[in-house]
């Protein structure tokens, strides 16, 4: 009932459980309106307590009934399952904390399981496949990006250094590169020299260059996750992981058998 929407009392469990989570995350942005919390505060402060003890029974639940406890502990949905609730009970301590519960809105992504939309669960494995594959890839053009926003930032410092545009030390000219390089462009510090705006202009232009080369690696990684098998919402009785092939037999995060009788 807990795991699956298969039956009846599943289905009905895991839809009030997404009602829940939706319900907790207007309270707490309620709350932060000063008006409405300064008429309802308590009320709904309480509704986020209410909230947040029923989390935490369905948490340790859920730790009960899988027969691997912590490998479910530390997959997504359990990490998340635990961020959930953790923000309330950090409130006592630290004030403020309970803003943190939006974190809930990743609980959401159970209902493409919960209502068994075997196509959004398919897609999401590919885009997350894709950038698995991507991330090497990914990390070593960061790599060399910073390093070039480095490099002309430390540039911009000497051609604009002595000059009252802002480029007061290294630090905030590659401030100044990572903005322009991105398109962003805030405008609080801006060269004045021609050669620094000569700089600017080659570093705008390589910026639109520089933000096509990870669209395409992802792009590519995409396409080549798409041809993969396509999974269902199946969830592993023994740590809860979802995902698996359409012919998979057994659990492709801890290995044990998908359903009752399989070795």
């Amino acid at each position: 009932m807990i795991f699956e929407a298969d039956t009846p009392f599943g289905k009905f469990f895991d839809v009030g459980l997404l009602l829940s989570i939706l319900a907790s995350i207007v309270a707490v942005c309620l709350e932060s309106v000063e008006a409405i919390n300064a008429q309802y505060g308590r009320q709904l402060r309480a509704v986020e307590w209410w909230l947040t003890i029923a989390f935490t029974i369905e948490y340790l639940l859920r730790l009960y009934c899988v027969r691997k406890p912590l490998r479910y502990a530390r997959s997504f949905f359990g990490i998340v399952d635990l961020l959930a609730i953790l923000p309330t009970y950090l409130s006592l301590v630290f004030a403020g904390a309970q803003t943190l519960i939006v974190i809930r809105a990743l609980r959401l992504l159970r209902v493409f399981r919960v209502l068994k939309m075997v196509q959004f669960v398919a897609e999401s494995e590919v885009l997350l496949t894709a950038f698995g594959r991507s991330r090497r890839k990914i990390l070593v053009f960061l790599g060399a990006v910073l390093t070039l926003v480095f490099i002309l930032g430390t540039l911009m410092y000497l051609v604009e250094g002595q000059a009252d545009s802002g480029f007061t030390s290294i630090p905030e000219s590659v401030y100044w590169a990572i903005v322009t390089m991105t398109t962003v462009g805030y405008g609080d510090i801006a060269p004045v020299t021609v050669l620094g705006k000569f700089i600017a202009s080659v570093v705008m232009i390589s910026g639109y260059a520089i933000i096509a080369v990870p669209t395409g690696i992802v792009g590519a990684e995409v396409y080549r996750a798409a041809t993969t098998p396509s999974t269902n919402t199946q969830a592993c009785p023994s740590c809860g992981g979802g995902d698996h092939d359409d012919d998979a037999k057994h659990c492709k995060h801890c290995g044990d058998a998908l359903h009752a009788g399989e070795v």
